[in-house]
């Protein structure tokens, strides 16, 4: 059973950083991209950032976070992928969710993590 798990989020100040990690588990293939979404309170869950196979050339950012976040998968470590959050901002506090697009013996699908909460406030 493929699992996906978020750490990373908290509290921080204006201006401050956050980095948040996912990492997916289980009888995997193959990861085709792997992405963070949120949802401010009250609102509908946005894309925040992508990456898919091909590293850097394959990300795509929200217009919102575009030079302040960045998406980068773990060389190291299979299956894992970081969020550098920077110059935060209180339009920025929301439950990030981990989303993961693979192949594994269950087939082709989307996961997704239960989410970290991320505030930003002064």
């Amino acid at each position: 059973q493929v699992q996906v798990v978020e750490s990373g989020g908290g509290l921080v100040q204006p201006g401050g950083s956050l980095r948040l990690s996912c990492a997916a588990s289980g009888y995997i293939f193959s990861t085709y991209t792997m992405g963070w979404y949120r949802q401010p309170p009250g609102k509908q869950r946005d894309l925040v950032a992508r990456i898919g196979n091909g590293g850097a050339e394959t990300t795509n950012y929200a217009d919102s976070v575009r030079g302040r976040f960045t998406i980068s998968r773990d060389n190291a470590a299979e299956n894992t992928v970081h969020l550098q959050m920077n110059n935060l901002k209180s339009e920025d506090t929301a439950v990030y969710f981990c989303n993961v697009y693979l192949r594994s013996n269950e087939g082709v699908k989307d996961y997704w993590g239960q989410g970290t909460q991320v505030t930003v406030s002064s």
